[in-house]
């Protein structure tokens, strides 16, 4: 008796198998909350299949690319939060205009994020117009990327949010906010002497933030107040003296020098006298 042929049910079971599989791990990847697109997936079977990858390296292809996703939204996530003032990056910096004064090397150090598991804090020191601002929002970043929790803050911000607080009484839910984070930003403090005639309160406001955070994260002050300065800006000589003292302890110094990138650029933005318009007679 001759074989029977295979029925057409027979011959689709492997094709049928293959789909139903198919199906099933998007299915897990979706229970997961996995995203992998159908197409990215048949990519990596395909692409597997084709260079003949073990189960192991199938495995890794699967979970490389939502894996490296999550953590791009995670990073973007951290950065939100912490609320830069701006798109600064160490990157974007020109190393070149004050190479003589500012080195490269102690802010990629920096940004290796080795401060923060020491606990120690950052003071940039120095004139307006040097780059504090665009470096430290740089480090911050770099922090970000490394899973750390970053909060970026002006001086001024700082204490008007902490005098609305002692105002309706929520100052120790704002101060446990800010001891919360991994690095806590505290820029341009001393920019405009509005932290001492705006908020009186000013020295016991921010030693209240930086005693909590002692021990507990790095804060870094960018300020152009240098030291000695501290007493005659904020008055209150025992609180700034314990304020300095929580501060400088296991700090990282940095003095800033070197001529202004804001008159440079300013000057560069000016139109020479060739080419300014002649006035109408």
């Amino acid at each position: 008796m001759k074989p029977s042929k295979k029925t057409p049910a027979t011959s689709n079971r492997p094709q049928a198998t293959q789909q139903t599989l198919r199906q099933s791990i998007l299915r897990h990847l979706q229970t997961l909350k996995i995203r992998l697109s159908e197409e990215e997936r048949d990519g990596i079977v395909r692409e597997s299949t084709e260079q003949n990858h073990s189960s192991w390296q199938l495995l890794e292809r699967f979970l490389a690319t939502p894996a490296a996703s999550a953590q791009e939204r995670s990073i973007e996530r951290r950065v939100r939060l912490a609320k830069f003032a701006d798109s600064s990056v160490l990157e974007s910096f020109d190393w070149s205009f004050n190479a003589k004064t500012i080195s490269r090397g102690p802010f990629e150090e920096l940004a290796t994020g080795e401060f923060l598991a020491r606990g120690d804090n950052i003071v940039f020191v120095g004139k307006s117009g040097l780059g504090k601002s665009h470096l430290i929002q740089g480090i911050g970043r770099a922090c970000c990327a490394l899973g750390h929790r970053v909060r970026y803050v002006t001086s001024a911000e700082l204490l008007e949010e902490l005098t609305a607080a002692a105002g309706d009484k929520t100052l120790p839910a704002k101060v446990r906010h800010y001891r919360s984070f991994d690095l806590l930003i505290i820029d341009e403090f001393g920019f405009d002497r509005m932290e001492r005639r705006e908020y009186p309160e000013s020295p016991s406001l921010l030693y209240k933030v930086v005693d909590a955070r002692s021990g507990r994260g790095s804060t870094a002050f960018i300020t152009n107040v240098d030291f000695a300065d501290w007493t005659d800006y904020l008055g209150d000589p025992p609180l700034v003296m314990a304020l300095l003292d929580r501060v400088v302890d296991r700090a990282i110094v940095l003095r800033f020098v070197g001529d202004s990138y804001r008159q440079h650029r300013a000057k560069q933005n000016q139109p020479s006298a060739s080419k300014r318009s002649k006035p109408s007679s």
